[in-house]
């Protein structure tokens, strides 16, 4: 493949404009941007002068009203319709507040901070680099030319030098075209460009030498696996179908999904991807609040390899980049069953015009093949009768996206349950990082030096130790605004004299009232459940009603250095697995406002400073989920998909098992 099809490519991507879409109106004031309404913004803005043909979007995304203002709207009301907007022009970086509804811009400001990754500026710093002289001369020193390479600019992240002011950096490996389907199985190993986006120019190149590269190009289509010799396609089967007779149980109109005992908004936003808001549950008695809101806050992935080529991979995957806009097709009987609803997903194309990406969000129920609940009585058979076991199939509804950033392929999940439970997961698959390398197996002399920060997965190739944090915003609402955050702890207990155990436990109850007091590291050694809950409402039986958050096998710590390393201290939420706070409807990113070669003053660190009061008052609880991932051979040439993620449950907030009215197998009406 040649550089300038890639160019193409992406630049296809960019550009796709939107002028086929319809005139359109969001239904509710949490409803993303229409096509119509992004127009509206750009025109906005530079009829009152402050933009011109030449600025650039790096985004456009709803601003929420505030939040009693969106619990007090009725349908017909008129719809407080605004946008906030990041803009690069000649003079810098602005942030507006642009009010749709009125037609005017409410706000203007020059920022200091950088603001999201441009699609162009990506293509920009791929050509700066392949038309560079001493870059080039770097390929020809192995026997490489530019029309050859794949090049990947990347995030340069943050260390606090002094060659950092004033600059928009970025970093460029290139990787070999091997006319396989797979582009990151030959790196240039010890070749790297320093871009400048401001400046548009490359201001270092960086040669450390040269390595062998690696033979074997490692395509993974079913026509490149079949035909190589040290691997056989296996047999055909008889494919596994999920398919549902009379249509499916769920109703997406307008925004809004409905299904079963749950009913939600959802939109997508260039930043955090897919945002589910007012999400409730009713059981027969009217629906009730659970989250105002849920959606990604960030993504942290830092590399261990502390090599020149490797030390600045601290990559913050949403903030910088964006999972929204690198959201991608969904494919039926791949990443969703092929009677899930697709949808697609609006953001905006570098000069503010709609953009849309086709099957970006699937939704889906399905018969996960466990019981609901169910129960076989022993001593309710008799020699004349066998009753069989009463139970329920459960059935889940899963709302599912799929963003690529870089080589990684990140599916998000939110999936409800018919037991008033749902879950927040993150799939990780994709291709790993990797690092070329003279080794081509363990046996070889620089093989224990080579993989001191990773694993050989392949003849000459390295994939480094990384991590991979998510970082989650929830906004509770139970029954209301008036939320506390609680840890009930199970501690021991003294056994009575009297009877013969000598070991028991019982929980005990706490319940922090500052934020400082809200920072919590999950260990298995002192077990705890952890929820919100409004203590202002009681059930018929006196409880005050609440949701757990269930960690399962998403925590992960790590010995980074949070008040030290700099990539850390952008990142301060990787130090526990929950924080609260107050709810403020501009707090929505944990590693602040503005990610891009951040230093750590705007996060939810600095924010909580301040150690103001959660106590029985509107709060968010931020939760971080990850994995430390150690490489290994079965990841090459693409990763298994693997799963992390949490459940929230309720916890006395149903009067009783909400999966207990379900009807029996064939008994449907």
């Amino acid at each position: 493949m040649k550089r300038t099809t890639m160019t193409g490519r992406v630049s296809g991507l960019a550009l796709a404009c939107a002028a086929a879409f319809p005139a359109a109106l969001a239904a509710h004031p949490l409803d993303g941007l229409t096509a119509e309404e992004m127009i509206e913004v750009t025109r906005i803005l530079s009829e009152a002068g402050h933009t011109g043909p030449d600025s650039r979007y790096p985004l456009i995304e709803l601003r929420e009203p505030e939040k009693q203002v969106v619990l007090d709207w009725q349908e017909g009301d008129p719809e407080p319709r605004a946008a906030v907007v990041n803009v690069v022009t000649k003079e810098g970086v602005h942030k507006g507040i642009v009010d749709i509804a009125e037609g005017e811009v409410t706000s203007w400001e020059t920022m200091d901070g950088e603001p999201m990754l441009l699609v162009e500026e990506f293509i920009g710093a791929m050509d700066l680099v392949l038309s560079h002289p001493e870059f080039l001369a770097g390929l020809e020193k192995r026997g490489l030319t530019a029309d050859e390479m794949f090049c990947l600019p990347l995030t340069a992240g943050a260390f606090g030098d002094e060659s950092e002011d004033g600059r928009r950096l970025m970093k460029v490996p290139c990787y070999v075209l091997g006319g396989s389907s797979n582009f990151y199985a030959k790196p240039v190993e010890g070749l790297y460009a320093t871009v400048d986006l401001r400046m548009n120019e490359v201001v270092e190149v960086l040669d450390t030498g040269v390595l062998p590269l690696p033979e074997d190009g490692w395509g993974y289509t079913e026509e490149e696996i079949s035909e190589r010799s040290d691997m056989e396609l296996r047999p055909e089967t008889a494919p596994v179908v999920m398919r549902q007779e009379g249509g499916p149980n769920y109703t997406v109109e307008d925004g809004r999904i409905d299904w079963d005992i749950w009913s939600f908004r959802w939109r997508v936003d260039k930043r955090p991807g897919v945002v589910l808001s007012n999400i409730q549950a009713d059981v027969g008695e009217g629906p009730r609040e659970i989250l105002y809101q849920a959606h990604l806050s960030e993504v942290f992935v830092p590399y261990m390899d502390p090599s020149e080529g490797w030390y600045w991979r601290t990559y913050m995957d949403s903030g910088e980049y964006g999972f929204g806009i690198f959201m991608t097709p969904l494919r039926a009987g791949v990443d969703c069953p092929a009677n899930a609803t697709f949808l697609p997903a609006l953001v905006h194309a570098d000069d503010g015009s709609p953009m849309e990406i086709p099957d970006a969000v699937c939704i889906f129920e399905r018969d996960i093949g466990d019981p609901a609940w169910r129960h076989f009585e022993i001593f309710a058979q008799t020699e004349d009768e066998a009753v069989p076991t009463e139970g329920r199939g459960a059935t889940e509804l899963v709302v599912r996206s799929a963003s690529e950033v870089g080589n990684y392929d990140y599916l998000i999940d939110y999936r409800f349950d018919q037991a008033g439970r749902m879950k927040v997961m993150v799939g990780s698959t994709g291709l790993d990082a990797v690092k070329g390398v003279a080794a081509r197996d363990m046996m070889a002399e620089t093989a224990e030096e080579e993989t001191r920060y990773g694993t050989l997965i392949a003849p000459n190739l390295v994939a480094p130790n990384h991590d991979h944090f998510f970082n989650f915003r929830l906004d509770f609402d139970i029954d209301g605004q008036a939320n506390s955050f609680m840890r009930t702890a199970i501690v021991a207990a003294e056994a009575p004299s009297d009877v013969p155990r000598r070991s028991l436990w019982v929980t005990r109850q706490e319940m922090p009232q500052t934020e400082g007091e809200a920072r919590y590291k999950i260990n298995p050694q002192t077990p705890a459940m952890y929820h919100v809950g409004n203590m202002g409402v009681t059930s018929g039986l006196g409880h005050h009603p609440s949701y757990m958050i269930a960690p399962g096998d998403s925590v992960a710590y790590s010995p980074l250095d949070t008040a030290n390393d700099p990539p850390a201290m952008r990142n301060p939420y990787i130090d526990y697995t929950m924080h609260v706070t107050p709810y403020d409807r501009d707090e929505r990113y944990a590693g602040g406002e503005f990610a891009f070669q951040s230093d750590g003053t705007d996060t939810i660190a600095a924010w909580m400073e301040q150690d103001d009061s959660i106590a029985n008052t509107d709060i968010v609880t931020w939760y971080t989920m990850g994995f430390h991932h150690i490489p290994r051979m079965e990841d090459w040439p693409v990763m298994p998909l693997m799963w992390k993620g949490i459940t929230l449950a309720p916890f006395n907030f149903f009067d009783h098992n909400p999966a207990i009215t379900l009807r029996a197998p064939g008994k449907q009406p």
